[in-house]
């Protein structure tokens, strides 16, 4: 290849128009800016286009889509990313915004089916595509399959075949003109009357008022508006400033090349005639782009900005989102490029056409930012969408907006997700860089963040480390996973105790784990539940408040402890949570830190007049205590009565334990008798120290989440918000449903009660595995998200078009089984019926042991009752 320059871009390629290639009238819609409007949308990328016309779709009327930028490229990274979509992602909602955003590109004629393979140099990569295989198979995409070198080969025959070991092809990869898509969204909104389109129209300022957006203030007016929505890509972080709010995003650089001409593609009919190459274990990806060879990496430094470093479109040399190419971040990308396909990049004719470090958005967990701010009524997020998930993301948020809830559950995109900590600059930043490097990274399911830790520390952190505890991170707060001064138990318990020998099976696990499980199943646990989010929900109205939420009943005796599922308005599962009632006008509700701000944002939504919400998350403190001799444990620490008849299940009240006053509740999450127990945080090491004491004569042993969050929730078949609960499932498939409905109204009651009168079209089920050896001799254990199929090796789909696959997945040390569950339809779902799990290409025979909530271990809850 000759040396690299660095002329304008190439004419012909849509994904690089120069952003004034193409002017656009001032005002599409005609006239000035409208004095007001029911929405504005602020930017013109393809999510905001999507958006847009997807609202008018919906029909709503009355939208402004404006940006800074001309038009049909306003110079953000619509203009410039590499168009390119593969499909199968180890995430459900990923995968689902991809399959809708695809089948949207192919209706509007924008979408080039070419097919593409990822493809591996290493072993490790290619047990890591079968697990892509796996994925494609739970999320229904098909066909796929793990191909040969030699296919490879057939497939793109100017690659060097001796460089890998396989790939995994998916047919239905392909490219798309992101741009003639965005306008055509744009036209059709204007054919509707519904939207006024404003390019060259810069925000200056997003106006607040008792809490709610009032005005867009631009340099051609100012907009009244009733909502905001903010799609601005990488710019999006300065306008939520404007606004006094957060979206936690960072830009990035993705740096990108063009070389030809290319003689193997000389008189190319379309943009691209053969598959698209990911060279994973390099982070680079290579594809046809005409005549071209467009090559991209993930495998440089992490090159990350501001908002603010981004030049103003007058001033970028070609556009405000393509910088200029650093060359010495690339050069060992070229040589591997060179290692795959020596015919092309090594031909000295091949020269650099377009090179630059383009940018896009990165937040600190990789997922997009969606939704209504938990700080501004009527602001909403659609940011770092990139150009794969981009319409069906406009549409799922237009759903949103519109009807309340969209037809793909969004929960891991919810901007409210985000606690306080992780909307600062330094944790969006470290999370970005660290992240970076893993777009086409091996990741594990357990992998933790090495970076921006030990934020939030219990007060009983110290004793932790004592006990030689492995944190995992937990919405900031580091939890305990094991305690590695619980080896001893292996030895205690033996043969009981299932280890692993598989490396990725064992990766961020410990037996230690089991062996506690078994401990506190024998004698008693102590748990540290610091990651709760809690909040306090008072006044007058606020009973009717959280009855409005809840499914269950509400109107119960101050001391009572309800568990509920929180319903969305279709019926699904926004949540399930705990909440006491402690006073008559006061009830605090306890939920997981993973959904915590999602929640409490939902109950400060429904909140009437006279009732406000407190959080308590950063003043109070849990540790859970659980296990046969819980109740010794407690009452050698109390004189308070703790029997059974004086401290009924599903209740809670104020115990003195020695100077303090705990707040505890009689509840399980592990299937064992027990309490949760709440003070002040500047409390809780003074409990967990007096609890251990107490302890010491019954064997107490401290217990990582791995017990308290997977084993003993498994034994027990209960359900998990992410997991078996979401939106698209309903209360009666997770098998919830009560004997009765309460007469009050709810938030999902309809659905609810419609649910209830119809034929479930699947039902949760708890599976066994039979057996675990794997063709190569060794044991291999389920982590979670495989497909299930027929024991002919059929995928299982229910009527709704939903695939059966394993929500959840782990040891039951107390049932000497590895459990799984899953949705089956109702043909499936027969107790002792037996079907099979496909893990690592590999297929284990697996039996139906619960269909419904019953659960393997201590079925009749007398343990927990006693």
């Amino acid at each position: 290849m000759s040396e690299p320059h660095r002329p304008p871009s190439p004419s012909g390629a849509s994904r690089h128009l120069p952003i004034n290639g193409e002017e656009a009238p001032t005002h599409e819609g005609g006239g000035g800016l409208p004095a007001h409007a029911r929405c504005v949308v602020i930017g013109c990328g393809i999510v905001g286009n999507s958006l847009a016309y997807h609202l008018t779709r919906l029909g709503w009327r009355d939208i402004v889509l404006l940006d800074k930028g001309p038009l049909p490229n306003p110079g953000g990274s619509t203009g410039h990313a590499s168009n390119f979509i593969f499909l199968v992602d180890h995430s459900k909602e990923m995968t689902a915004l991809t399959v809708d955003s695809v089948r949207q590109y192919r209706d509007m004629g924008v979408f080039i089916e070419s097919g593409g393979i990822e493809v591996a140099r290493t072993r490790e990569r290619m047990q890591e595509l079968t697990r892509r295989m796996a994925s494609g198979r739970s999320w229904g995409i098909e066909p796929i399959s793990l191909v040969t070198p030699a296919e490879v080969k057939e497939l793109v025959p100017y690659i060097d075949e001796s460089v890998i070991l396989g790939g995994f092809y998916t047919p239905s990869v392909g490219v798309v003109d992101s741009l003639r898509a965005g306008t055509l969204m744009r036209e059709k909104g204007q054919a509707s009357g519904a939207l006024h389109i404003a390019p060259k129209t810069e925000v200056i300022g997003i106006d607040v008022e008792a809490g709610r957006v009032k005005r867009v203030r631009t340099t051609d007016g100012d907009i009244e508006a009733e909502i905001v929505v903010i799609t601005g890509g990488v710019w999006s972080p300065r306008l939520a400033r404007m606004a006094g709010t957060r979206i936690p995003l960072t830009p990035a650089v993705h740096q990108m090349i063009d070389i030809g001409p290319v003689p193997r593609f000389r008189g190319a009919k379309s943009d691209i005639e053969h598959p698209i190459v990911r060279d994973m274990d390099t982070n680079m990806y290579e594809r046809q782009a005409g005549g071209d060879l467009e090559i991209g990496s993930y495998a440089h430094r992490p090159i990350l900005y501001d908002p603010e470093d981004l030049p103003a479109v007058e001033q970028a040399a070609l556009s405000p989102t393509e910088f200029p190419f650093t060359q010495g971040d690339f050069e060992e990308q070229m040589q591997h490029a060179l290692e795959l396909m020596p015919e092309i990049v090594g031909d000295e004719s091949v020269g650099v056409k377009y090179a630059i470090n383009g940018i896009l958005s990165l937040t600190p967990d990789g997922m997009p930012v969606l939704g209504e701010s938990p700080d501004v009524k009527g602001l909403w997020s659609a940011a770092a969408v990139w150009v794969k998930e981009g319409p069906g993301t406009g549409k799922a948020v237009a759903e949103w907006m519109v009807h309340g809830e969209s037809e793909i559950d969004l929960h891991s995109s919810d901007i409210a997700r985000f606690h306080e900590h992780q909307k600062t600059r330094a944790h969006a930043r470290a999370r970005a860089g660290e992240g970076f490097n893993k777009t086409y990274g091996i990741v594990h399911p357990s992998e933790q963040w090495a970076s921006n830790r030990n934020v939030r520390l219990a007060p009983f952190h110290v004793r932790e480390r004592e006990l030689g505890a492995v944190f995992f991170e937990a919405a900031g707060w580091e939890r305990p996973q094991w305690y590695e001064s619980n080896a001893p138990l292996l030895e205690e318990f033996g043969d009981r105790v299932t280890r692993r020998t598989a490396e990725w099976d064992a990766r961020w696990w410990s037996p230690i784990i089991n062996a506690e499980h078994l401990a506190m199943r024998e004698r008693a646990g102590l748990f540290d539940l610091s990651a709760f989010t809690i909040f306090d929900i008072l006044g007058p109205d606020a009973l009717a408040s959280v009855q409005c939420v809840a499914l269950r009943q509400m109107d119960v005796p101050v001391g009572r402890v309800v568990y509920t599922p929180v319903l969305s308005t279709h019926g699904g599962f926004k949540s399930d949570l705990t909440i006491m009632r402690l006073g008559h006008e006061h009830f605090r509700v306890v939920t997981g830190g993973a959904s915590g701000m999602a929640d409490k944002k939902w109950f400060r939504d429904q909140l009437l007049p006279s009732a406000q919400l407190a959080d308590m998350t950063s003043a109070m403190t849990t540790v859970g205590l659980w296990g046969p001799q819980a109740r010794e444990v407690l009452a050698g620490a109390t004189s308070d009565d703790v029997t059974n008849e004086g401290f009924k299940f599903g209740t809670c009240r104020m115990l003195e334990i020695g100077t303090q006053r705990v707040l505890a509740s009689r509840i399980s999450y592990v299937g064992d008798l027990g309490w949760e127990l709440y003070v002040p945080i500047e409390q809780g090491l003074k409990l967990w120290d007096t609890l251990w004491e107490a302890g010491r004569p019954h064997g107490l042993a401290a217990c990582g989440i791995g017990v308290y969050g997977t084993t003993g929730r498994l034994e027990k078949s209960y359900r998990a918000h992410g997991n078996e609960l979401e939106t698209e499932y309903n209360v009666v498939e997770a098998g919830m449903a009560a004997p009765r409905v309460k007469e009050e109204a709810f938030i999902g009651k309809a659905a609810h009660l419609h649910h209830r009168e119809e034929d479930p079209a699947a039902i949760l089920c708890t599976l066994t595995v039979d057996d675990h050896q794997s063709k190569s001799g060794e044991k291999r254990y389920m982590l979670g998200r495989e497909p299930i199929l027929t024991r002919a090796g059929k995928r299982i789909v229910d009527r709704k078009g939903r695939g059966s696959y394993v929500t959840s997945a782990g040891a039951g040390p107390s049932a000497g089984k590895h459990i799984l569950m899953a949705y089956l339809t109702l043909e499936e779902a027969v107790v002792g019926n037996q079907l099979l799990v496909e893990y690592m290409d590999e297929r284990y025979p697996v039996t139906v042991a619960v269909a419904g909530a019953t659960p393997l271990f201590d079925p009749e809850n007398a343990r927990i009752r006693s």
